[in-house]
């Protein structure tokens, strides 16, 4: 299952007001990863969203108890390209999964409304994984109408 992925731009906005037209969904800001991102979130079933960042952000991995960062660069073998996928396994199996093959991994809670675990394919790219649990509270967050007065507020 696919919620959202993420892409760099020259025009966020633009790009994300296309996306918006396409899914006959909305356009928000989205300043939670670096300034200047937008997102266009879809009126489907899924909310399908898509986080478009100015080219060249890419994503860094924070140490403890903070959410991946995303800086300007103007080359670098990371991306701001990441996707939020479901999973019906529980937290403790995602992160066996991950230590298995030496990935860092971590929960974090996005905006303070929606759990998911980070986890850093091969050190270097982000994907964030949600369990059941964690799928519920993203749906609720991720209406095109919740998720605009998240973002106003």
């Amino acid at each position: 299952m696919l919620f959202h992925f993420s892409i760099a731009a020259r025009d966020p906005h633009r790009v994300a007001q296309v996306f918006a037209e396409l899914w006959d969904g909305v356009v928000a800001p989205f300043p939670h990863v670096i300034e200047g991102g937008w997102a266009a979130i879809a009126h489907d079933d899924r909310n399908t969203a898509v986080e478009v960042y100015p080219l060249h952000t890419v994503l860094f991995e924070q140490e403890g108890d903070a959410d991946a960062v995303g800086m300007a660069s103007g080359r670098d073998d990371r991306s701001a390209t990441h996707a939020a996928v479901g999973t019906h396994l529980n937290q403790e199996q995602v992160f066996a999964i991950a230590k298995r093959e030496g990935w860092p991994a971590k929960y974090r809670r996005r905006g303070g409304v929606f759990g998911v675990i980070e986890i850093w394919v091969e050190g270097e790219r982000m994907i964030e994984v949600l369990t059941d649990e964690m799928v519920d509270e993203y749906r609720r967050i991720m209406k095109a109408e919740a998720w605009l007065a998240h973002a106003e507020a």
